[in-house]
């Protein structure tokens, strides 16, 4: 295993990271020598397993620390980047954000039985999905806690361009999240700081199984996937690890599509 990012004093903040691509995404990172900070939201009844998952992360030998909190809220976004502070000390810096969070309504626009998308539906969808990125961005900027040569990775879908049932309120949160991440790439650049988006292929994940008629959508992705499969977060990880790399410095503003092809027919 190279373990390139061992003593160098860089972490990861992981926003979403107890599962799906984000815990994919910790585990890789520890992996090759990245300290990793979680910042989630879980019920208690959730705990025992979020936290056997958290101890395979440290047993990679790697400094770790988790939240589990609202990390949409300005307080606890403010108390969470103050004790980091002091748990880098002077030499730990962010080398990774990424932001891998599922926090939005699935409703349809129209129905006769069930609730419909409402305003507020929208407004909690696109913050936490998308404005949240630019958030947690500032503040960690603000408090110089960003490396020199930082990489900020969120994670799209193809519903940024193709509507599905049930994901309206979502797919103008990935829209968002994108246009957010090019400025991102544009005015942070000056400061040494890359942003891109990874559109993941159709994984099998808790967020999946969220979407009504998610049996549908995995059916006919294994027809339409050039290798007749799902993607696996194991496979989106290891893009955010490649992204995070010294040589992918030059790769910035971009929707990388991050599903073996599944975007092509």
């Amino acid at each position: 295993m190279n373990n390139e990012f061992e003593h160098k004093n860089y972490w990861a903040v992981i926003l979403g990271g107890s599962s799906g691509l984000g815990l994919a995404t910790a585990k890789k990172l520890a992996k090759h020598g990245m300290n990793i900070c979680v910042i989630y939201r879980n019920s208690r009844a959730q705990e025992a397993g979020v936290n056997a998952e958290f101890e395979m992360i440290k047993a990679e030998n790697i400094a770790f620390k988790s939240y589990n909190v609202d990390a949409f809220k300005a307080e606890k976004r403010d108390n969470i980047i103050s004790e980091l502070k002091g748990i880098f000390g002077i030499k730990g810096k962010v080398r990774t954000l990424v932001h891998s969070v599922a926090k939005g309504n699935l409703k349809p626009m129209i129905d006769d039985e069930k609730p419909t998308l409402q305003h507020d539906d929208f407004n909690l969808t696109i913050n936490a999905m998308a404005i949240s990125l630019y958030d947690w961005t500032k503040a960690i900027f603000n408090a110089r806690l960003f490396a020199e040569d930082a990489r900020i990775i969120s994670f799209t879908s193809e519903g940024n361009t193709k509507a599905w049932k049930n994901y309206a309120a979502v797919s103008a949160a990935k829209v968002t999240l994108e246009a957010i991440t090019r400025n991102l790439a544009l005015e942070f650049a000056p400061y040494g700081i890359r942003a891109n988006c990874i559109q993941a292929g159709v994984t099998d994940t808790a967020s999946l199984r969220m979407i009504p008629g998610s049996e549908k959508i995995i059916e006919f992705t294994k027809k339409r996937n050039p290798f007749k499969q799902l993607t696996q977060p194991e496979q989106v990880a290891d893009v955010v690890y490649l992204l995070s790399k010294d040589e992918a410095s030059w790769i910035n503003g971009c929707i990388i599509p991050v599903d073996g092809g599944e975007h092509i027919s």
